[in-house]
């Protein structure tokens, strides 16, 4: 969909200001937001794909005016509400006001770890054979969906070049929502800056993006 996540490309919201030696988490409950919201990933009510549309789907003025981990703990409120796991009011009071619904799995807090460095594959063995092959020309397809997309707004309807085929992966844009996997093809596209953000771009520079089949037509 196009959300104020999808920023690649816009302008008016100044140059990014990186902080010097950064670290991972600038606060404890920071660590926590992480854990919680990969812990509950477990559960079986939704997939990465629904969860990230979770924080696409919140309110611009909310989503601009919140911090990172902010609007993953919005997200996973979202998500815990839609699926029946907590009411609101539960939310509000933080307070259990039923007894527990039973989950696929509960991860404990020393099993946090090896659950992130496991991570959670979405490769999948191919079905059908590349539908475009390294070095040809693809036309990206002008699409505003009102689901879940991978598609940078900033990148629809320009020509690339294929880079690379990156494997077959499931579809984020059909597991959001509820369609399942749907397995594709996914390729590196590299883009010329000036077809991207015109004549005033750096000349010879180029953007990468990967793009699922279902995006891309012959050019």
């Amino acid at each position: 969909m196009n959300g104020p996540h999808d920023m690649g490309g816009m302008q008016c919201y100044g140059p990014v200001q990186p902080e010097k030696d950064e670290p991972v988490f600038h606060d404890e409950w920071e660590k926590r937001a992480l854990a919680l919201t990969v812990a509950m990933g477990f559960c079986g009510a939704w997939n990465i794909d629904k969860s990230r549309f979770a924080r696409e789907c919140l309110p611009p003025d909310f989503y601009l005016s919140k911090s990172y981990y902010q609007i993953w703990i919005a997200g996973l409120e979202r998500l815990m509400l839609d699926a029946g796991l907590v009411t609101k009011s539960e939310i509000e009071s933080g307070k259990s006001e039923a007894s527990a619904r039973e989950v696929r799995r509960v991860v404990k807090g020393e099993e946090m770890l090896a659950a992130l460095a496991a991570g959670g594959p979405v490769g999948r063995a191919p079905s059908t054979e590349p539908g475009f092959a390294p070095g040809e020309k693809v036309r990206t397809l002008n699409i505003h969906p009102a689901t879940h997309t991978r598609l940078p707004r900033y990148v629809r309807g320009k020509t690339g070049t294929i880079e690379r085929i990156q494997g077959y992966h499931v579809f984020p844009d059909t597991n959001a929502s509820g369609g399942g996997e749907n397995p594709q093809w996914l390729y590196n596209v590299a883009f010329e800056a000036r077809e991207l953000f015109g004549p005033d771009a750096e000349p010879g520079g180029k953007v990468m993006v990967d793009c699922w089949g279902p995006y891309l037509e012959h050019a």
